[in-house]
């Protein structure tokens, strides 16, 4: 007889047989009732040794990141093993370099520490159509959706990155800016990226405004040396550049060095907005203003989303966390 049993005789779920058998609350006086009468029925015995066992296994939860120098990466990941420790369960980090491929690794960890489910960061998601299937045990991307991928073990929480970009774009346009340059990643092969490039052309054909994608996108690596010399290239072709909407605080931060190394000011002759809200934005100078992702959200429904899949074995969740304008000393109306 197992939780599965309960539920199926019971006629109640997984998930409401485990509150029962845990003494959680949120169940009706009814469903303890008839959850009860069955536990009773065949002498069922929560093993509590066994959960434990399950917790402390030795590579517990596996957290994958691809992309070591993502500063947002590291404030989520330090509150999600917080909040794992103190749900005594452990956790091991794998960090990627750019070029690997994370379902080969994941395989491969699957493999090799049979972890008992995985938190990834900085997912290329076009890596996961071919063989995701061989991971049985269940999954978060973070930051990513994973709702279009239709993978029963493959949850996810991240942020509408779309309205999010159309959003900072918006933003500058409302300020009389009309010449906007914008610096991101590569648009094919990121997810992310692309979702937010195209919230950021819904922006400008919303306002009636010509885009060229030729001159005003430069792609780049998410770093601040890479966002000075993006910022380089904008202020070398587009004729009249007075704003600028980096796809992350760190080529944001990189941007407002290059500016003044031009001899031109932020934000009066080069408005500079970024995307994240990293710890790091509010110590530069001018301030920056960026778009916050709820990182404190994201990391905890991670985490939530992910242990209740292990605990009751759901299906996959998927789950859109808030963002909001962190005004800063970045931007100015044009």
């Amino acid at each position: 007889m197992t939780i599965k049993d309960i539920a199926k005789e019971s006629g109640y779920s997984v998930g409401t047989v485990s509150r029962v058998l845990n003494h959680s609350a949120g169940v009706s006086d009814k469903a303890k009732k008839r959850i009860m009468e069955v536990v009773d029925k065949y002498h069922f015995c929560l093993n509590s040794n066994a959960k434990h066992l399950k917790k402390q296994s030795s590579e517990g939860i596996a957290i994958i990141i691809k992309d070591t120098q993502n500063m947002l990466f590291s404030a989520i990941v330090d509150q999600m093993q917080s909040l794992l420790r103190r749900k005594e369960y452990n956790s091991v980090v794998y960090y990627l370099n750019k070029d690997d491929n994370e379902l080969e690794e994941a395989i491969k960890i699957c493999a090799e520490r049979r972890p008992i489910g995985i938190l990834f960061l900085g997912v290329n998601t076009e890596n996961l159509h071919e063989r995701f299937s061989e991971i049985k045990i269940p999954c978060v991307l973070v930051t990513n959706s994973a709702s279009n991928l239709g993978f029963e073990n493959l949850s996810s929480v991240s942020t509408d990155d779309e309205a999010a970009g159309r959003f900072a774009v918006e933003h500058l346009l409302s300020l009389g800016h009309t010449h906007i340059g914008i610096m991101g990643g590569e648009i094919s092969t990121s997810q992310i990226v692309s979702s937010r490039y195209q919230g950021c052309q819904e922006a400008f054909r919303a306002y009636h405004i010509p885009f060229d994608p030729n001159t005003q996108y430069e792609a780049t690596n998410f770093g601040i040396a890479e966002g000075y010399h993006a910022m380089e290239h904008l202020l070398d072709h587009v004729a009249g550049l007075s704003a600028v909407f980096a796809m992350s605080d760190v080529l944001a931060i990189g941007a407002i060095r290059a500016v003044k190394d031009r001899g031109l000011r932020v934000p009066e002759d080069v408005s500079v907005i970024g995307f994240d809200g990293i710890d790091m934005g509010n110590y530069i100078s001018p301030r920056l203003t960026t778009i916050r992702q709820h990182r404190e959200g994201i990391a905890c429904r991670s985490v939530e989303i992910l242990l209740k899949c292990i605990d009751e074995d759901c299906s996959a969740v998927h789950e859109i966390e808030p963002f909001h304008l962190v005004p800063g000393e970045s931007v100015y109306k044009h």
